[in-house]
């Protein structure tokens, strides 16, 4: 009679080959699952510091002049808490890594990007060109190798960029009946004519937002998930642009025939805007 086998015994003395493997694909995973969190975590990070420096921002009330000192104070905290952020995660998002977690990444670089390229527009009046955006990323990693600005995170950061760009141009004229230009000085506002800042050639904000309107509307993004993205923003981003032409037209044709306190006639579903006609 055949003796039986102890299998137990067989499997204490003997384990398998295959569990060494299995113990480094738990490993792999853990590692991963913990850099997608601090990514994700310092995104978010990043995102809440740029809305409060476009907040900030948003006080400004004259374009191509230099940010005043309390401003320049008050940002800088926001900006150190953003180069911390993107310092924390930069060895995490090289090689392979930057198109692997380039989701979790993006929308902290889209709202860097709109803060940087409004803060830029207000202090030159002029776009931020890609190449230096990259390069400003890559700087606020002092110590690293920096975070890649992808092209799709620019592009969808100028489209929000056009949002501020709006408020700041209405809320100029609410306050000050002045149409936001190059060459608008605190000194001697220039008030808006029907027959100067329409009718003619003159650069102002509105003027700008309409070339980058056109600039967009001109972008061929192909198919995927930016495809999608950018659809979205650019229906927002025109209505943007028309609301500011709304503005204007209040400002000028109507506004010389409305009582003081008048509201411009801005459908942007909340309370007028007042404006001194």
């Amino acid at each position: 009679m055949a003796k039986k086998r102890d299998y137990s015994t067989m499997s204490a003395s003997a384990p398998s080959p295959y569990i060494g493997m299995f113990e480094q694909f738990r490993t792999e995973l853990d590692e991963h699952y913990d850099r997608r969190e601090r990514i994700i975590k310092a995104s978010r990070d990043i995102t809440a510091a740029s809305k409060k420096i476009i907040f900030t921002l948003q006080r400004i009330r004259q374009l191509a002049q230099p940010l005043s000192p309390h401003i320049v104070k008050g940002n800088q905290q926001y900006y150190d808490a953003i180069s911390t952020q993107f310092a924390a995660v930069s060895k995490d998002l090289q090689g392979l890594n930057a198109h692997r977690y380039a989701r979790q990444i993006s929308g902290g670089c889209q709202e860097y990007i709109e803060a940087a390229t409004f803060q830029h527009y207000l202090t030159t009046a002029n776009l931020l060109p890609y190449s230096d955006a990259a390069a400003q990323m890559r700087l606020l990693d002092a110590t690293g190798v920096g975070v890649e600005l992808s092209v799709e995170d620019y592009i969808l950061g100028v489209y929000d960029m056009t949002g501020e760009l709006m408020k700041f141009a209405i809320t100029a004229m609410a306050t000050s009946g002045t149409l936001p230009t190059p060459s608008t000085s605190s000194d001697a506002p220039q008030k808006v004519e029907a027959d100067a800042d329409v009718a003619s050639d003159k650069r102002n904000v509105l003027t700008d937002l309409r070339e980058l309107r056109s600039a967009l509307e001109a972008l061929d993004p192909g198919l995927g998930p930016f495809a999608k993205e950018a659809e979205k923003k650019m229906e927002v981003m025109r209505s943007s642009v028309e609301k500011v032409e709304r503005a204007l037209y209040g400002l000028t044709v109507r506004g010389a025939e409305r009582p003081k306190g008048w509201m411009p006639d801005v459908m942007d579903g909340g309370r007028g805007l007042e404006v001194e006609g």
